[in-house]
């Protein structure tokens, strides 16, 4: 029998819809060879998981995300169902654990085995866990890098404005330097004379200093000969008898102080003090008399006996000694 171009065209078109079923299935993750079981989990927030992306029990690869579902009437919460290869037992209390898928990045969800007896059916619903990815860890051990790199911005800001305003400083004294070296250059212009006089003064202050030293180096060899010339005196010696001297001297002034000897007896007894005063006064009595009356001790009698005046005068108060 001999088909027509018609039907081989249908044939081969029917052909190649049904490659395109099963491959679009096998590319989506469906096992289209094999018995599958059904699982559902809720999630809030999927993180970008889609379908197709595998299911893993202890690293291994054993089923894949056959659809997402948005349920609206539960708070927008997402139904996630896995397909599970018919092989794999899942016991109560099985968790689904969203997970990163690596660093290659996208979303896998990991089987946790619960301890619950008794295998769960197909349909049931597993337990909904998620699991800090590596995002979320690089976010966490970034996060007090980023706060530190801000602190360390801020510093840096500081610092930079400090070096600013140290930039001015530093300016300014260069400034100042400059007028300051402009300000010598001037003076020294205006007192170079001055200055060549003070270098001149300056030697001339040397060479003298030089002829001082000159003259004084006999000075000082005469000193030292004066100096050995007094060692030779015996200093020692004359300040002894010096001393000793003083201390005769002192027992001298006690001896002559408390009315010993003859010295003391002037110094101390009043009655030679009081005989002198006596003789003193009939001194001055004698020699008024005689002043008044010489011829009572001169007599040169010619024709006969004068009045020799009285034998004694008054007391001449001129040269009374009190």
């Amino acid at each position: 029998m001999k088909l027509s171009r018609e039907a081989k065209v249908g044939v081969m078109a029917i052909f190649a819809m049904v490659m395109l079923y099963f491959g679009f299935h096998i590319l989506k993750g469906s096992d289209v060879f094999s018995r599958t079981h059904k699982y559902h989990v809720i999630y809030d927030n999927i993180d970008g998981l889609t379908a197709s992306n595998p299911v893993l029990l202890n690293g291994l690869n054993v089923g894949r995300v056959q659809e997402i579902k948005l349920l609206q009437n539960r708070k927008n919460h997402l139904l996630v169902i896995l397909d599970v290869q018919k092989g794999i037992i899942l016991p109560g209390g099985t968790a689904a654990v969203l997970a990163d898928g690596g660093l290659l990045g996208g979303k896998v969800i990991h089987l946790s085995m619960g301890t619950k007896g008794g295998a769960l059916q197909e349909g049931d619903t597993l337990l909904a866990s998620k699991e800090a990815g590596i995002s979320a860890v690089l976010q966490e051990q970034a996060l007090p890098l980023v706060t530190h790199a801000d602190s360390l911005v801020k510093n840096l800001s500081l610092v930079v404005a400090g070096f600013e305003e140290t930039g001015l400083i530093l300016n300014d004294v260069l400034r100042n330097y400059n007028q300051t070296g402009s300000s010598l250059q001037g003076l020294l212009a205006e007192n170079r004379s001055n200055l060549l006089a003070l270098t001149s003064n300056l030697n001339k202050l040397s060479s003298s200093l030089v002829e001082t030293e000159k003259e004084l180096k006999p000075l000082l060899s005469k000193t030292g000969t004066l100096a050995d010339s007094l060692n030779a005196l015996r200093l020692g010696e004359t300040v002894q008898g010096a001393n000793k001297t003083i201390a005769e001297l002192r027992q001298i002034l006690a001896s002559v102080e408390s009315g010993k000897g003859t010295a003391g007896k002037l110094i101390k007894d009043e009655t030679l003090y009081n005989n002198l005063d006596r003789t003193v006064v009939s001194l001055n009595k004698l020699l008024t008399n005689l002043r008044e009356h010489p011829k009572r001790y001169i007599s040169i009698s010619v024709f006969g006996k004068k009045d020799k005046g009285p034998s004694e005068s008054p007391l001449d108060t001129a040269t009374q000694i009190k």
